[in-house]
This record gives C-alpha cells, structure tokens and sequence, in this order.
C-alpha cells in the first residue's frame, strides 16, 4: 500500500518535482552544517561535547552543526524561541491575540514579528555560546583561536545570517505543502547522525564481537520506544458532542453527533525544549562566575558546575521540569472555557453535562488527567540517554526526545502526502 503511494507519488509531476525541490534544500542544508565559522578549534570543540551531556543534545537538534561549530551551529533554535514567545504572548496580550484572529493577516503579522525578534536573538544566543564554550572548563577550551574583538564579531554575524538562511529555506519548503519546514530541517539534522552511527556500530562489533548483545538490546528498546511514540502522539481522548435538533419552518436542522478529541500529548516537544533551556541557564551563568573575585561566588559557582554534572540530580530535575512544562503549556494553549463558549453557540453539549460552567470544568479535569500520561511520558524519554548509558554503558545517537521529532514528522509527511493525492484522485489528476 505505503509502495503504491509512493509511486502515486512519483508519478505525479508536479509533487515529483516538489519532493526534488525539498531534497535539494536538505542537501544545501547539510552541506552549511559542514562549514565551520573562521578560526575555530574544531579538536577542543569536538573533545569537550563528548563529555557534556546537554551539549550534546543540543549538537543532535542542529544536525551536528555544533560539533562542527558550523555557520548554522544554532539551526533554528532561535526562530523556534521566537515562535513560543510569541505563541505564548497571543494568549496573555489581547491586542496580539485579536491579531490572531483575523485570520491570514493577523497570522502573516505574527510571523513577520516572529521573523524579526529572531534577528536579535540569535545574535544573542550566538555570543552566549561562544562565550560560554570559549570559558568552559575554567577556561582550558579556547573554541576561537585569536581573541580579539573582531574574531568574535565575525562568528556571531556568519552564525546569525546561517539561522537567518535556514529559516528562509524552512519557508521555502513550508510553501511546497508537503509538511512544515522548520520540522524538516530539525528531522534532517536529527537523521543526518545516523550513517555515522552505524559506521560506528559496524566497527566496533568487528573489533568486539560480544558487544552485539549490547547492540540486540539497544535494537529492541529502540523499537519499543518508537512504538510507544507513536502511540502517545497519536492518543487521544474522544469527548461526545451532541447538537440538540432545530425545528425552522419546515427544516430540521441539528440532531447530530461529533467528537471533540483530546491529545494525551498537546504540547509536543515544546515542555523538553523549555526544559533544556532552564537546566543550561544555571551552569552557562556558573561558568561565567568560576572566576569571580569573590571567594563565595567563586565557590558557588563552582558547586553549581558540580552538582549539574551529577547525572543522578540532573536526571531528577530534568524530569520534573519536563512534567511541569507540559501541564504549563497545555494550560497556555488549551483553554477549556472558551472551547465550552463555542460548542454552547453551536447548540451543542456534552451529554450528562451542563453546557456552560460545568462544561469549561470537565474538560480542564480530563485534560488534567490526561495530560499526566502524556508528561510522564515525555519525562521519560527526555531520560531515556541517560538510562541506556546507565543500563548498556554507550549513549543513543538518537535519544527518546529525537525520536519524539522524527516520528511526528514522518507521520506529518504522509498525512500531507495522503491529502495531496487524496485531491488528485477528486480532480481526475
């Protein structure tokens, strides 16, 4: 069936030459990820990354464009920053959240505002990782070899036009309607590790052949990890609908029945994303404080360094900053009186609850629960690196939070794709 869609898919010129189009950007995409920004100590970048855990994740998000302290060593971390504040200012600021309302031009506003306050932060971002990567380790990784001025202007300008790039050519594939760019930018780069992965895996059972138990076991949980995220993205909770009947004239209008789907996981991989920011913010502020003349802030800072490289205390923050992101956001997007609003002016209800009030409060309470499933869940993978490094003794290349990303990508291309061949067949293309 999937092979028979495919080849729909192929034989349709113009998709063919979408799908073509989108490869070609890909290829651009990785080819910016192996340009380094001048003057970089790319053996003191690669060696430090190996031995931080967060860092390390974050160089998986820019498909190793850390790593190689490349021109798109940020990847589109700052334009998705700039979406959440903004999505987060549509809900709390009435004058952005009528724009949201107006339908296309209140939404090509928001983006264009989005666009901007990109710019700025990615300059920032770009002289914050600079500077805390050049100032790790009490100062024994030097990632810019001459340390002038100019040399930091240059990096921070060629990182921030590489974000301001991608961003366009996640546009530009957004435009093509086979999925959204920006998420198949992040899947490309998540998916770009995994050759070298493999050439990894290859060479290490030639040269130690007992370690394919390890390898066997990393396989099966690797499965049941992809099984178990697509099961949760695409879990839902079915809440009924009933439209009571309108007798106009001689019509009857109403008398139906519909569902409202609730998601187990509402907010994606937003609560992770949130997550990582907050537990680096402490040890990014720590690094720039080892140095302090003052003796206790010095000390502080340097416990601070410490107590985050205690796996057993990162994994336990981690994990409840997780949880409680998930049940933040979903209470910023999910707004149960006003979806109670709406389905009352459509004479709808819920049946065995009155519309209104008590509506807006059965919908928050089985949000609430089942939101618990979904946050505990993402709690879970985010830690899933951890456990496996615990359990087999090696890391994923591609952790749980990874997996989460590619996994609703890929079911978000063949849903376009399905579309886009479902309205071939109707117009007789």
């Amino acid at each position: 069936m999937q092979l028979n869609k495919l080849k729909q898919l192929w034989q349709a010129k113009d998709l063919r030459r979408d799908v073509i189009f989108i490869l070609a950007l890909l290829l651009v995409f990785r080819v910016l990820a192996h340009i380094p920004v001048p003057g970089v100590d790319l053996a003191a970048l690669k060696n430090y990354l190996a031995g931080n855990q967060i860092l390390g994740l974050l160089n998986i998000f820019t498909g190793g464009g850390l790593r190689n302290f490349s021109i798109v060593m940020l990847g589109l971390g700052p334009y998705i920053t700039s979406s959440i504040i903004f999505q987060l200012l549509t809900m709390v600021v009435p004058k952005i959240e009528e724009l949201s309302k107006e339908g296309e031009r209140g939404r090509q506003k928001i983006n264009q505002w989005t666009r901007y306050a990109t710019v700025p932060l990615a300059i920032i971002q770009a002289y914050a990782t600079i500077v805390f990567l050049s100032k790790s380790g009490g100062g024994s990784v030097n990632i810019l070899q001459q340390q002038n001025s100019l040399q930091l202007v240059v990096a921070i300008l060629s990182v921030t036009a590489g974000t301001i790039f991608l961003m366009w050519l996640g546009e530009l594939i957004s435009e093509r309607k086979l999925g959204n760019g920006i998420s198949i930018l992040i899947f490309a780069g998540i998916v770009a590790e995994l050759p070298q992965s493999v050439i990894q895996a290859w060479t290490d059972l030639t040269t130690n052949p007992g370690a394919i138990t390890q390898y066997i076991f990393f396989v099966l949980i690797a499965l049941i990890t992809i099984a178990a995220v697509i099961f949760i993205t695409e879990g839902q909770r079915q809440i009924p609908i009933s439209y009571a009947r309108q007798v106009v004239g001689s019509r009857i209008y109403g008398g139906s029945k519909t569902m409202l789907p609730l998601r187990v996981n509402p907010s994606g991989m937003i609560p992770i994303i949130f997550a990582i920011a907050v537990i680096l913010f402490p040890t990014v502020l720590a690094q720039f404080l080892v140095g302090a003349k003052s003796a206790w802030l010095a000390s502080a800072a340097q416990f601070t360094v410490e107590l985050f490289k205690n796996q057993a205390f990162y994994g336990i923050v981690y994990f409840l900053l997780v949880v409680g992101f998930t049940y933040f956001y979903t209470a910023v997007i999910f707004q149960p009186t006003q979806i109670a609003e709406n389905v009352q002016k459509q004479g709808g209800f819920i049946p065995g609850i009155r519309p209104g009030r008590e509506t807006a409060e059965y919908l928050n309470h089985t949000m609430n629960r089942i939101v618990l499933a979904g946050a505990l869940f993402l709690g879970i993978i985010a830690l899933l690196p951890l456990m496996m490094q615990k359990a087999g003794g090696f890391s994923l290349v591609i952790g749980g939070a990874s997996m989460i990303i590619v996994v609703g990508v890929v079911i978000e291309i063949v849903k376009q794709i399905d579309s886009q061949l479902i309205m071939r067949h109707y117009e007789g293309i």
